[in-house]
């Protein structure tokens, strides 16, 4: 074992610690939405997103317990997440704002057969999701979801939203973004 010189500072893992700890992990930001029983859209901003299983395609989110988001997709059983673009921080934000009007503020529709609503104008990707199991896990909700849609876009708006460090930011560049089905950029060139 080698010496580093790199410092490091311990802190017990309560919330300020637990927060600092996942602050150093970047990752995508969606929105997760749902209707209620009455067809009324709701829908947050979750970072807590993981793929679980190919097959059958089954991913979870973790939602806040008493959420109506969370309320609205376990009445339904259904729904969607969207995947945001680079450009769609604005849009994360409010969904993470709790402004009741969040749904007239920004576009989205609902088509055919659709588990939630879709963020036309902000999401690069929708995944429709039946609700699989629940499991509750301190003051969040785990949702498996089986995903029964995928609706992937094809425009200039394709890199994603990423959150890290307390901060929301770009993909580095486009030319980093591997195509639909390969797993990096060049990647068919190095074999």
């Amino acid at each position: 074992m080698t010496g580093s010189d790199t410092a490091t500072q311990d802190t017990t893992a309560g919330e300020e610690g637990f927060r600092a700890l996942m602050s150093l992990f970047p990752t995508g930001v969606a929105v997760i939405g749902a209707l209620d029983m009455a067809g009324r859209p709701w829908g947050m901003t979750c970072s807590s997103l993981c793929s679980v299983s190919l097959s059958p395609p089954t991913l979870l989110v973790c939602v806040r317990s008493g959420s109506p988001t969370l309320d609205a997709l376990r009445s339904t059983g259904a729904f969607s997440v969207n995947l945001l673009h680079h450009s769609a921080r604005d849009v994360a934000e409010l969904f993470a704002s709790g402004d009741p009007d969040r749904f007239r503020r920004t576009a989205w529709h609902l088509p055919g057969t659709a588990a939630g609503p879709h963020l036309r104008d902000a999401a690069h990707a929708v995944g429709d999701c039946r609700v699989d199991s629940v499991r509750q896990a301190g003051d969040h909700t785990v949702v498996f979801g089986r995903v029964t849609r995928v609706s992937v876009g094809t425009g200039p708006e394709r890199t994603p939203l990423l959150y890290g460090l307390r901060r929301y930011a770009a993909w580095p560049s486009a030319s980093s973004v591997a195509e639909p089905g390969r797993s990096r950029p060049g990647s068919a060139d190095e074999e």
